[in-house]
């Protein structure tokens, strides 16, 4: 115990976990912003339903295929760099999406977004492995998701507003601006573990330590145990269908007000806006509910295992009142029930990287998002020719019947079972 007269430590690590943060808003911002301009570029370009969806599937696909890549980059070379990196890729790609003139350009451009923002959750799990303590990282997971369906949330409201008053392509300027900003602050304050950190006295350096072992760089990446664990395997799984559950919502809901429900812009940005709200709520609540619990009973596996397994069956549960509403308001309200219980997982899927993953977290992080991107690419591409063919309560359904599965498969995943102890390296 320190004496009394020992300085308080400093919370440096509380504010890279809002740098953090802040980086997971821009990521859904970037996102979001295509699905809310959507009908509008459609307009313009002369786009089909199925360009629609090749175009939100071109993004889908670059992001699932580059995310172990962008895993190892962090891994190897640290997050300080390589993220300020990706992140500026992806803002410029934003921005160039405003330089499409027709749905190959336009496929082509979304790709290559999605190639930058496919390293962003992986390395950021791994900048926070070596500054967030065990006891916090449900809490660390939970809002830094929070923080990306926040972003997702405001955006759509804004977009609206930027395209009534000025047309589709500021807003995509806009938002590209705001990413080269956040790269600049991330590269002048974070640093790869926070022994390197001018602002880190010891006290805090003491507290850290104590609870997390740090080491220098990691070496070459030891994929075969990754890749023979089960516990990684069950865990993409489960990401696959949480994927394909939120790309449904995320890709396609504005469209889905606009065609189905047949409701104006400024009306759309606002009810589109409703679900990510309510989601961002799940996310705080599942990563706190999961650290709490695992903090009370000191079983890990049961506290990650029975939050997710609950936000799966609430999600499933709540899906059906949505596909069988008969106005735009019920509909809505019971969507945000849905997303709420999709994102009450997410703080606690993200959490599992940490708790079984040590040194080779943002690897093992971005094996379960290729999963769940996969399942995202699948789902968003596959939705303009289901609702073509069945209507549009087709996805839905499909995405009811995910979530049930998600939480057959989150029973297999024991988050206590670590692949490598912290800090070792093969």
């Amino acid at each position: 115990m320190q004496p009394a007269s020992s300085p308080r430590p400093t919370r440096v690590r509380h504010v890279v976990l809002w740098i953090t943060v802040a980086a997971y808003m821009i990521t859904y911002m970037d996102r979001v912003v295509m699905s809310n301009a959507l009908p509008a570029i459609r307009k313009e370009l002369d786009l089909s339903l199925g360009d629609a969806s090749l175009i939100a599937g071109a993004f889908r696909l670059g992001y699932a295929l580059f995310q172990i890549p962008g895993g190892w980059l962090g891994d190897r070379f640290g997050p300080r760099l390589v993220l300020a990196a990706i992140v500026s890729w992806w803002s410029v790609f934003t921005a160039a999406t405003t330089l499409a003139w027709n749905a190959t350009s336009m496929i082509a451009v979304r790709f290559l977004f999605g190639v930058g923002e496919a390293g962003a959750f992986p390395i950021a799990t791994r900048s926070l492995s070596r500054w967030v303590l065990p006891t916090e990282r449900g809490y660390a997971q939970g809002v830094t998701h929070a923080g990306s369906r926040l972003g997702a949330a405001i955006t759509p409201p804004l977009v609206a507003f930027i395209i009534l008053g000025y047309g589709w392509r500021p807003a995509f300027w806009v938002f590209g601006l705001i990413g080269l900003v956040w790269a600049a602050v991330w590269y002048w304050y974070y640093r790869d573990t926070p022994e390197e950190h001018s602002g880190v006295n010891q006290a805090e350096l003491d507290l850290i330590h104590s609870h997390v072992k740090l080491k220098g760089k990691a070496g070459a990446i030891p994929w075969a145990r990754i890749l023979r664990s089960p516990n990684v395997w069950a865990l993409g799984a489960m990401y696959y269908c949480y994927g394909h559950c939120l790309a449904v919502y995320l890709d396609w809901f504005p469209t889905y007000l606009t065609e189905n429900w047949h409701v104006d812009l400024k009306k759309m940005g606002f009810y589109a806006a409703l679900p990510l709200v309510a989601g961002t709520l799940g996310d705080f609540l599942g990563g706190w509910a999961s650290d709490h619990w695992a903090k009370r009973s000191g079983n890990l596996r049961l506290a990650r295992r029975a939050v997710a397994i609950f936000g799966f069956l609430f999600a499933a549960a709540a899906i059906v009142p949505a596909t069988l509403a008969t106005n735009p308001e019920a509909n809505v309200l019971f969507s945000c029930l849905a997303v709420f219980g999709i994102e009450v997982t997410v703080g606690v899927s993200w959490a599992v990287p940490l708790d079984i993953g040590g040194d080779f977290s943002g690897s093992v992080a971005a094996v379960m998002n290729t999963c769940g991107n996969m399942g995202g690419f699948i789902a968003t591409t596959a939705v303009g020719y289901m609702v073509k063919a069945y209507g549009w309560n087709a996805p839905f359904v499909v995405s009811g019947a995910a979530c049930l599965l998600a939480a057959v498969l989150f029973s297999r995943i024991d988050a206590g079972k670590a692949i490598f102890r912290t800090g070792e390296a093969q």
